[in-house]
C-alpha cells in the first residue's frame, strides 16, 4: 500500500469511505447550489419532476457516442457545453438506474471533469428525503470547456489482450451470474475473459434502498472476491454502465488505479479471436 492510500485507510477509518467525495446524501443537494445537476432517468420522468435546475442528459446518447468516439473532444465539448457543465466545476448525477447514472459520472470523469458526485439512492432517495422538485426543464447558460481524455480511466481490447499474455491486471465482471457463466446469449460467443472474478455490479447496492452499500459491507464484499483496490483494476460488462458502477464503488473504497472496458462483451463477444471462458460459477 503506499504512503498516501494508508493516509487515506487510516484517516477514513472501518465506518467511512476512502474517497467520501464521491457520494452525495440527498439532503446535501441544498449546500450545494453551484453544482450543475444533471438528470439521467428518462425524458418523461424529467418533465414529471426533477431537481430545481437539474438538466436532462440522454443517457443512451452519450453512451453510443463515447462507445463510437472516445477520442472526439470536441464533440464532447459541444455536450458537455450545451449541458452547463464547466470541467472544474462540481457536477452532481442523479437517477434511477445506479448504472446509467454511474455511466455520466465515468465519462465526466475521462474527459477531466474534477468534482463529480453520484446522490446515494437516486432519485426516490432524493423524493424520500423531501427535497423540492421543479417541472421546469432547466435552460442553463452554455460553456465552451476545453477537454482533454484521460486515457488511464479507459481500458481497450487490445490493452486486455496484451495484459491477458503476460501480467494481467484485476479483471472484474459486472454482469450478471448468466453472462459470466456463458448461459445467457449477448453476443456471438458467451462467457468470460480468462481471469475475471465477477462481482455484479447490483451486488455494490443494498436490495431494498437502492443506497450504496456501507463501507464495512463494501469491503466485505472486496475481500470475499479477493479484490485489491491498491492494485490495477479492469472492469468490464455489456456496454460500460454496469462496469461504471462497480468502477465508481471501487474508487469510493480508495481505487485509484481503476480502468472501465467500456466497449465491453458488445465487443469482447463478438470476435472470434478473443479468448473466452465459461465459468461455472459461485
Amino acid at each position: 500500500m503506499t504512503t498516501l492510500l494508508l493516509a487515506l485507510a487510516v484517516a477514513a477509518g472501518p465506518d467511512a469511505y476512502p474517497n467520501p467525495n464521491l457520494l452525495i446524501e440527498p439532503a446535501e443537494l441544498a449546500k450545494h447550489p453551484a453544482a450543475r445537476v444533471l438528470d439521467v432517468r428518462g425524458r418523461n420522468q424529467y418533465d414529471r419532476g426533477h431537481v430545481p435546475g437539474a438538466v436532462w442528459v440522454d443517457v443512451a446518447a452519450w453512451s453510443r457516442a463515447f462507445a463510437a468516439h472516445p477520442d472526439d473532444a470536441a464533440g464532447w465539448a459541444d455536450r458537455l457545453g450545451a449541458a452547463g457543465v464547466d470541467p472544474d466545476k462540481p457536477v452532481i448525477v442523479a437517477g434511477d438506474a445506479v448504472n446509467e447514472a454511474a455511466r455520466v459520472w465515468w465519462i465526466l470523469r475521462y474527459w477531466g471533469c474534477t468534482d463529480v458526485k453520484l446522490v446515494n439512492g437516486g432519485w426516490a432517495g432524493y423524493v424520500a428525503a423531501g427535497g423540492p422538485v421543479s417541472t421546469e426543464a432547466a435552460k442553463p447558460a452554455p460553456t465552451k470547456p476545453t477537454l482533454t481524455a484521460h486515457r488511464d480511466r479507459l481500458a481497450t481490447k487490445g490493452q486486455l489482450l496484451a495484459a491477458l499474455k503476460g501480467h494481467p491486471p484485476q479483471i472484474v465482471d459486472a454482469r450478471s451470474t448468466g453472462e459470466y457463466c456463458g448461459t445467457a446469449e449477448t453476443a456471438k460467443r458467451n462467457g468470460a475473459v480468462p481471469g475475471a472474478v465477477h462481482l455484479e455490479w447490483t451486488e455494490t447496492l443494498d436490495p431494498k434502498t437502492k443506497r450504496i452499500k456501507s463501507p464495512a459491507e463494501l469491503r466485505a464484499l472486496l475481500n470475499d472476491r479477493h479484490i485489491d483496490v491498491n492494485k490495477p483494476v479492469v472492469t468490464y460488462c455489456q456496454s460500460g454502465g454496469r462496469a461504471a458502477a462497480v468502477a465508481f464503488a471501487l474508487e469510493l473504497m480508495g481505487g485509484r488505479q481503476v480502468e472501465n472496458y467500456y466497449r465491453s462483451w458488445a465487443e469482447w463477444g463478438n470476435d472470434p479471436a478473443t479468448p473466452i471462458v465459461k465459468p461455472a460459477g459461485k
